[in-house]
C-alpha cells in the first residue's frame, strides 16, 4: 500500500519512469519501495459512436497521510509523466481505513 493503478499511459512509458517514481514516492510516504504496486489497465474508451484515447487518469489507493503528503505524491506522479511526454494527467485518491482493509483475512488496525 500504496497502490497506484493507471490508465491513458502506455506500459512503456510506466516501465520507463517506474524506478524513480516509486523510489521518490517512498521519500514522500516515509516507506519502502516494496509497500508500492503500479499496474496499468488496458482501457477502451468510447465517445459519440467512436473509440477515443483514453485520458491519463491515476488513482492512488492508500490509507490516508494526511494532505501534505497527499500533495506531493499527487505532485510528483504528475510531474514525472509530464516528464515522460504525458501533457495533462489527473490523479485521485481512494483511502482505505485499516479496520476495512485485510491482509490474509486478519484487518490492518490488528496488527496495531
Amino acid at each position: 500500500m500504496p497502490q497506484l493503478t493507471v490508465r491513458g499511459v502506455g506500459n512503456e512509458t510506466l516501465a520507463q519512469i517506474s524506478g524513480a517514481l516509486i523510489e521518490e514516492l517512498a521519500q514522500i510516504c516515509e516507506c519502502g519501495t516494496d509497500n508500492f504496486t503500479l499496474d496499468s489497465l488496458p482501457v477502451v474508451s468510447l465517445f459519440g459512436g467512436e473509440v477515443v484515447p483514453t485520458y491519463p487518469f491515476v488513482e492512488v489507493a492508500w490509507f490516508d497521510r494526511g494532505q501534505q503528503v497527499q500533495d506531493k505524491l499527487a505532485a510528483a506522479l504528475t510531474r514525472h509523466l509530464q516528464q515522460a511526454g504525458v501533457a495533462e494527467v489527473e490523479v485521485a485518491f481512494k483511502v482505505y481505513k485499516e479496520t476495512a482493509y485485510y491482509i490474509n483475512g486478519q484487518p490492518c488496525s490488528a496488527a496495531e
